[in-house]
C-alpha cells in the first residue's frame, strides 16, 4: 500500500532516483549495458571524479557511486563520506581538502603528481597513483610539430642542429627518438637518471646549455631537495645559454621564472621560444605571451590517444584497490581521425619537406596558437574542449615518387606506411 497522500511526492522521489542510479550504474551513462556480474553485497565504494576526465562516465558505474564536478570545485565537504578520488591537475590534493575525509585513494589521469601533497597521503595511508608515460607520444607530436614549425619559419633545417633535452624520462625518450629520427645531434640532461645509470651519455646542465641550438624542457616539479626544478631556469642559468638560441617549455609553467624568461627573450639572449605552460595558471602572464613566438593552453599532451591511455590507467589502478571486475579496461569509445590516410607527392621534395607535410597533417600547432592568442582569457574553456587530435600511429602514408628515406623516418616516428 502507498503511504498516506501527503508523504507520496518524497516518496516518488526517492524511488525516481533510486531507478535512476540503477539505470546509470547497470548501464552507465551512456545507456548502454554494462557487466553487472558484482557481488551485491559488498560495499560499493562511493567515487568523486573530475568531470573533464575523458572516456570515464560509464566505466565505473556499474560498481561504484559516481559523482563529477569540476575539478576546481572538490572541495573538503564532498569528500567526508566518499571512498576514492579521480582527478586531473586542477585538483590540489594536501591536508586541506583530505583531512578528516574518507578519502584512501587517490588516481589523477596525469602524468604529472606535484598536485599531490605524496608525503601527506602517505604519512595517513592514503594510496596514490599518477599515469606515467601515458601522453608521452602525444608530447613528441607537439614537440615536432613546434621544432619543424620554427625551423621552416626561421630558415634553417633541422638536421645537424643540437637539441638540449632537459630530463629523459618517458617524454624526454620519445623527443630523443624524433630527433634523432631527422639527424639532429642530442644531448641528455638528467641527473637523476645518471647517478642511477652511470654517465653514459648524459651532460652536465652548463654544457647543454652552451651548446645547444633549441632547449626543450621535460621535468617534473620539485619544489625541493637535490633535483629541485622549481625556477630552475632563471636569469643566471639564461645567461649561460648559446644566444639566439630557442627555448621549448611543456613540463610545468613554474619550472621556468616568468621574469627572467621575458627579460632573456627581450635582451635577445634568446632566439624564440614555445611555450605550453605557464605559471599560474590559468592566470597566464599577458605580456610573455605577446614575446614567445608559438604560446599554447598547456596542450602538449592532449591527443585523444594520450587521454584515453590516462583514464584507462587510473581504472585500472582504482579497479584493484577496489578488486573491481575491470582488469586491462579500455575505453571503446575512441573517436578515429576522419582522415587516416595522408597521399604525399614527393617529387623535389626534401626530407624535412616530406617530413613536416605528414606531421602537420596528423596535428598543426599553428592552431593551437591561433586560437590560444584569440581568447587567453579562456585557458580552462579552450582545454576543456580541446578538438581530436590522434597520434602517428592512427595514420598510414602514402608516399608518392617515395623517399625512401624518408619513409624509413615516418616509420620509425610510428606512422604506418
Amino acid at each position: 500500500m502507498f503511504p498516506p497522500i501527503s508523504f507520496r511526492p518524497a516518496f516518488l522521489s526517492y524511488f525516481t532516483k533510486c531507478s535512476v542510479m540503477y539505470y546509470v550504474q547497470c548501464r552507465g551513462q551512456d545507456g548502454r549495458q554494462k557487466n553487472t556480474n558484482f557481488p551485491k553485497n559488498s560495499h560499493m565504494p562511493r567515487i568523486i571524479a573530475d568531470d573533464k576526465i575523458p572516456f570515464l562516465k560509464g566505466a565505473l558505474e556499474p560498481y561504484a557511486e559516481m559523482i563529477y564536478m569540476p575539478g576546481n570545485e572538490i572541495n573538503r565537504d564532498i569528500l567526508m563520506h566518499s571512498d576514492a578520488l579521480l582527478i586531473r591537475t586542477r585538483t590540489k590534493c594536501n591536508e586541506s581538502l583530505l583531512n578528516g575525509t574518507r578519502i584512501r585513494f587517490i588516481g589523477t589521469a596525469t602524468i604529472g603528481f606535484d598536485h599531490i601533497d605524496i608525503n601527506y597521503c602517505d604519512k595517513n595511508k592514503i594510496i596514490w597513483t599518477n599515469a606515467p608515460g601515458c601522453n608521452s607520444v602525444s608530447v613528441q607530436q607537439y614537440i615536432s610539430s613546434a621544432l619543424l614549425k620554427i625551423a621552416s619559419e626561421n630558415n634553417f633545417q633541422l638536421k645537424n642542429k643540437t637539441l638540449g633535452i632537459i630530463g629523459v624520462g618517458n617524454v624526454g625518450s620519445k623527443v630523443e627518438k624524433f630527433a634523432r629520427a631527422i639527424g639532429m645531434n642530442v644531448l641528455l640532461n638528467d641527473p637523476p637518471r645518471e647517478r642511477a645509470e652511470g654517465k653514459r651519455e648524459f651532460h652536465c646542465l652548463d654544457a647543454v646549455l652552451s651548446e645547444s641550438d633549441i632547449l626543450t624542457v621535460h621535468v617534473p616539479l620539485n619544489m625541493t631537495g637535490e633535483d629541485h626544478t622549481f625556477h630552475l631556469f632563471n636569469e643566471a642559468v639564461f645567461r649561460k645559454i648559446r644566444r639566439n638560441s630557442w627555448f621549448i617549455n611543456s613540463s610545468r609553467g613554474e619550472v621556468t621564472d616568468t621574469k627572467d624568461l621575458k627579460e632573456a627573450l627581450i635582451s635577445g639572449i634568446l632566439g624564440g621560444a614555445v611555450i605550453d605552460v605557464w605559471e599560474n595558471e590559468p592566470s597566464i602572464d599577458l605580456e610573455l605571451m605577446n614575446l614567445v613566438s608559438i604560446a599554447t593552453p598547456h596542450i602538449a599532451g592532449y591527443s585523444t590517444d594520450g587521454k584515453a591511455n590516462g583514464t584507462a590507467m587510473v581504472v585500472n589502478s582504482i579497479s584493484k584497490h577496489f578488486h573491481l571486475p575491470l582488469a586491462d579496461w579500455y575505453p571503446d569509445n575512441v573517436p578515429s581521425t576522419g582522415a587516416p590516410v595522408i597521399s604525399i607527392d614527393c617529387d623535389g621534395k626534401s626530407e624535412d619537406e616530406i617530413i613536416r607535410e605528414a606531421v602537420t597533417h596528423t596535428y598543426n600547432i599553428v592552431e593551437d596558437n591561433d586560437r590560444f592568442r584569440l581568447l587567453p582569457s579562456e585557458f580552462e574553456k579552450l582545454r576543456g574542449n580541446y578538438p581530436l587530435r590522434r597520434e602517428f600511429s592512427s595514420y598510414s602514408i602514402n608516399l608518392i615518387r617515395g623517399n625512401s628515406k624518408a619513409r624509413q623516418t615516418l616509420k620509425n616516428l610510428g606512422f604506418n606506411i
